[in-house]
């Protein structure tokens, strides 16, 4: 599938998107991350993690200090800030990339703005703080909003979707929209249907199948399926196992029109972005 090319706009800088899939790092500073959790707790572990991730390729680092796997238990305001805020100070005096921020809570995005990030990742896309959207627009900040079932404490309980296009089409119009009203322009928002996050295996696979159902939104899309459950749900393997399948499903959702990808592995995935960028381009991108 041919992929839109977008101009993303995160206060003063701008990325291009489409030419290439664009990769995302992902560094969680929390002790109970369902891959990675604890491997970055400590803040000169994360720091280091963060600079290994942008010399391994990674065009954004994403930062986060509270864990959103099933059932993971909230953690505060002020806990939350303790754990990322003296990563993002360090790693933006060193390095240029966007940085992400992965949260919920407008006081953590407000401070982390504050300190320099460019992006926040909201995976409630705005259903969690309805202070979110105007920070966002304050800081002129660029945000992803994913789509997620529920919440990480009720996630794995609540009932299977009837149609899960429709849900994540019908639930991101409503964050868009959000957006919109708030004065966020297009140029600054992205999508992530949000694999994993209360949905089925199947639910997942047809996500990625079909990720062109995004279309009509005429907005870049990111795409996380690093290590997730789904795969495990298929190769019946734990998390530290599950690279190849990270592979496979990284190569598929650029295939079908994902402008980001967001990765625990980004030495090994950026190579499966560029190797599938060239045959979907014919060319030796770069």
């Amino acid at each position: 599938m041919s992929r839109r090319a977008y101009i993303l706009r995160a206060r003063d800088k701008r990325l291009e998107l489409g030419r290439r899939t664009r990769v995302m790092g992902v560094v969680n500073i929390t002790p109970d991350s369902f891959f990675d959790g604890g491997r970055c707790f400590e803040r000169s572990k994360a720091v280091e993690c963060c600079l290994q991730l942008v010399e391994s390729g990674a065009d954004i680092i994403d930062l986060g200090g509270e864990s959103s796997r099933p059932g993971a238990e909230p953690i505060s305001v002020q806990e939350e800030l303790e754990r990322v805020l003296p990563v993002l100070q360090e790693v933006r005096k060193q390095v240029p990339v966007l940085i992400s921020v992965d949260t919920c809570k407008s006081a953590v995005a407000r401070e982390a703005l504050k300190e320099g990030a460019d992006i926040v990742n909201d995976i409630s896309a705005f259903r969690l703080d309805p202070e979110m959207p105007r920070v966002v627009k304050e800081w002129d900040a660029a945000v992803v909003l994913m789509h997620m079932r529920g919440t990480p404490q009720i996630m794995q309980e609540i009932p299977p979707s009837e149609d899960i296009l429709e849900e994540v089409q019908t639930d991101l119009q409503v964050a868009v929209l959000k957006a919109s009203e708030n004065g966020i322009p297009e140029e600054s928002i992205i999508i992530d249907p949000g694999i994993g996050f209360g949905k089925s295996v199947e639910d997942n696979c047809r996500i990625l199948n079909r990720l062109s159902f995004l279309e009509t939104f005429d907005l870049p899309v990111l795409v996380g399926t690093s290590r997730k459950s789904f795969l495990g749900g298929i190769l019946n393997i734990p998390a530290q196992d599950r690279i190849w399948g990270s592979a496979a499903s990284v190569a598929v959702a650029i295939m079908r029109g994902a402008h980001i990808v967001r990765l625990h592995d980004v030495a090994e995935m950026s190579q499966v972005a560029q190797i599938t960028d060239a045959i979907l381009t014919e060319s030796r991108l770069q």
